[in-house]
């Protein structure tokens, strides 16, 4: 049993190294910005979420800066996604 999950392991990893996308979440070890893709993908489709992610984090950095925001602020930033 090990055996056949190692040889899965080992067709899925390749298989990623061969198809898997670059994107912007899968570059950071950052729980904000992993948490910021995670609720959007959940609306919307990557190739959609991909230009609101980056804006996103550009003007809501971290927590507290968005904290700091108002709300029509954080709506708007937000407005198009599912």
């Amino acid at each position: 049993m090990a055996f056949r999950k190692n040889q899965f392991y080992v067709a899925l990893t390749n298989w990623y190294h061969k198809h898997g996308r670059v994107l912007p979440w899968r570059q950071t070890r950052d729980p904000y910005a992993i948490l910021v893709s995670e609720v959007m993908l959940q609306q919307t489709q990557v190739a959609t979420v991909i230009p609101y992610y980056n804006e996103w984090l550009r003007r809501f950095p971290d927590f507290a800066v968005l904290a700091r925001a108002s709300e029509s602020d954080v709506l708007h930033a937000w407005q198009g996604l599912g």
